[in-house]
């Protein structure tokens, strides 16, 4: 799942594809999101590195993305804010700015699409500042509708950006769960998160983190999800700034202390509202067509294929992924090293793209291109090596050491554990070809 563009294009393709994801899922019932979801993805990413020089494997977007387009700390399921930008940079999609036209707004050729919701803002804004403390509200478009209500609320100790978004995950509390799980914090460093079981049986988390992932601004996002057992999700995020972005730090700590985000995102006053959220099931794309959802690798063999090819001496210290993206943080008793791979079909039509100067070709027609380079996630003195190989037939795999267990911390040795030779020997190993499409 993680694609990198480079450094000047990542947070924007990181945007974009995470926005994508989050319209297309509104609303959608659990059973189509997935196939959805990953026809979407499949497609974006290969229109985006059209308009992108340079795209090679990223460090965090399949993390991100979490089952059927969830995304841990921030504001990228859409509750907005107090007049900042939509998304969130907290080791996953970074914001894009403006609305655009959504998957909601306009059904894709051929298909029937979902209507979006319509819940008047006052009346989300009235459950909003009934379940917090007393203070005074400057709420974002008062007299509008939507499915998010936007506000910057002041109790006299600093102006903060508060929002809550009311979304539909699908059937059941399961076609969400991923929305309430805490997140690793390899991906998304933060001060404190929960994840509960409640008795009714609805699921909680609560996330104390940072707007940032490299902390180049002292932005707290505090967050409080909520997984309804009938599969719905309200999402509530607080700043410690009047905007999630572009605004000065006004105050130490967002205002609502995690208890009371709680108190907040259970509140009664939200459920008669979810009505208003179901929408009409879209036509199902025809077998074969562009829509069509691509294979999907799974995630645990592609981690093992991973851990069985890594040199000798190495200790996993940590190892996760979903899907096509899988990592490992390794030790070799002189720091830890982040490792990371994607395998990804169909990327045959992008190989200009992806493959341009400094590329080889074998004799099986593979291209193979090694690169060194900068981290990008703002960790001092990371360096990011990657070995990225494409068929003939489309099928990338790509692998990326860093110096450093988690690209946003500091380096913790001069060079990755792994050298390019050793991770050019990984990404053409023979065991990949079982994760390509046939």
């Amino acid at each position: 799942m993680p694609l990198n563009e480079g450094h000047e294009g990542h947070e924007g393709f990181e945007g974009e594809l995470g926005e994508a994801l989050r319209r297309t899922g509104e609303g959608f019932v659990a059973e189509d999101r997935r196939e959805l979801v990953a026809g979407g993805m499949s497609r974006g990413r290969r229109r985006l590195a059209r308009r992108r020089a340079v795209a090679v494997t990223g460090s965090v977007l399949a993390f991100a993305v979490v089952g059927v387009g969830g995304v841990y700390g921030g504001d990228l399921l859409g509750s907005g804010s107090g007049g900042g930008t939509k998304g969130s940079s907290v080791a996953g999609p970074a914001p894009t700015e403006g609305r655009g036209e959504s998957a909601t707004d306009k059904a894709a050729p051929g298909a029937e699409g979902p209507r979006e919701a319509q819940i008047p803002v006052k009346k989300m804004a009235a459950v909003l500042k009934a379940n917090t403390p007393a203070g005074n509200w400057s709420i974002t478009d008062e007299n509008g509708k939507g499915h998010h209500v936007s506000a910057v609320y002041d109790d006299g100790k600093g102006p903060a950006a508060v929002s809550v978004g009311l979304y539909r995950a699908g059937e059941s509390s399961e076609a969400g769960e991923g929305q309430v799980t805490c997140p690793d914090k390899t991906f998304v460093p933060h001060d404190a998160c929960t994840s509960e079981k409640l008795p009714n049986g609805d699921r909680l988390m609560v996330f104390q983190g940072y707007e940032y992932p490299d902390r180049r601004e002292d932005t707290k996002n505090w967050r409080a999800v909520l997984l309804t057992r009938d599969g719905f999700l309200v999402d509530a995020s607080e700043y410690n700034a009047a905007a999630q972005k572009g605004a000065p730090v006004s105050r130490t700590d967002p205002p609502f202390s995690p208890a009371q985000l709680k108190t907040l995102v259970t509140a009664g006053g939200w459920r008669p509202l979810f009505k208003q959220l179901a929408v009409d099931k879209p036509v199902q794309a025809k077998p074969g067509s562009d829509t069509a959802p691509p294979a999907e690798p799974d995630g645990a063999a592609v981690q093992g294929t991973l851990r069985s090819l890594l040199p000798k001496g190495l200790t996993v210290v940590s190892k996760g992924g979903d899907g096509q993206f899988a990592y490992v943080v390794v030790d070799d008793g002189k720091g830890k090293s982040f490792v990371q791979i994607n395998v990804q079909n169909g990327m045959g039509d992008v190989a200009g793209e992806l493959f341009g100067s400094g590329a080889t070709m074998l004799p099986d027609g593979r291209l193979v291109k090694v690169r060194q380079q900068a981290g990008e996630k703002g960790g001092a003195g990371v360096v990011w090596w990657t070995a990225d190989t494409l068929t003939k037939d489309g099928f990338r795999v790509v692998v990326s050491a860093f110096n450093t267990g988690a690209q946003h911390e500091d380096a913790t040795r001069a060079e990755p554990a792994l050298t390019t030779a050793q991770l050019k020997e990984i990404a053409l190993s023979d065991k990949w070809e079982k994760f390509a499409a046939k």
